[in-house]
């Protein structure tokens, strides 16, 4: 039996309460990162031979071109079709109103770099990470796949998109290194937090993406 100062002293109920609070994030995020270090590269030339690069939304500047995170995952995809590494380009991201298009945004800026047109694929509908992972295998037919992102990112984008059907690795680009720290800072805290929503949603919800649509297969 356990002594009563241990069951009901308020102190220790609060401090086990507190730190249940702040170490669970912790482990969690610990762990996805874990589950999927064996399938993350920082550099293209490591990267093993897959059909196609998911290539997800970061934002647009006010007069619509990509911001620098979203150009250094473009560009990341760009180097990985120089290099062989894959045959086509999947860009997905928010096209929520006619002002604001960012995958049209992606694909205008690869083109710029050489790539044709008709090897990059568009999702006007990927609104998250998890609706990107789940309308890439459901809508486009992807079953493998090299998703680019910063690096922060990467742990929870290769756990979705694996959970959703898909066989991911993932290639990180800059961000500690380049981006202001306040920023990282910013986006590191929001990374937590949607790393958790991520492990409810594959593991427990699994809601529908806001739209699906008819077969669009790429591979």
């Amino acid at each position: 039996m356990l002594p009563q100062w241990f069951v009901f002293n308020p102190r220790f109920l609060f401090l086990v309460t507190l730190l249940s609070v702040v170490l669970t994030p912790v482990a969690l995020n610990y762990y996805v990162r874990v589950v999927t270090s064996d399938r993350r590269y920082t550099e293209p030339d490591g990267v093993p031979t897959q059909p196609v690069a998911i290539v997800f939304g970061a934002g647009l500047w006010e007069d619509g071109t990509p911001t620098p995170m979203l150009a250094d995952r473009v560009q990341a995809a760009v180097d990985l079709y120089k290099i062989s590494r894959i045959n086509k380009i999947l860009m997905t991201g928010d096209n929520s109103s006619k002002d604001y298009n960012e995958v049209k945004a992606m694909q205008e800026y690869a083109v710029e770099q050489g790539i044709p047109a008709e090897d990059i694929t568009l999702d006007y509908a990927g609104f998250s990470t998890y609706e990107s992972c789940y309308r890439a295998k459901e809508i486009f037919g992807v079953t493998r796949a090299v998703l680019v992102t910063q690096k922060y990112h990467l742990p929870r984008a290769v756990y979705t998109c694996r959970k959703m059907g898909v066989e991911a690795v993932g290639l990180g680009t800059p961000d500690w290194e380049k981006f202001e720290n306040d920023s990282m800072r910013y986006y590191f805290l929001r990374e937590v937090l949607a790393v958790l929503k991520a492990l409810w949603f594959v593991h427990i919800t699994r809601p529908k993406p806001t739209f699906l649509g008819p077969f669009e297969g790429i591979e």
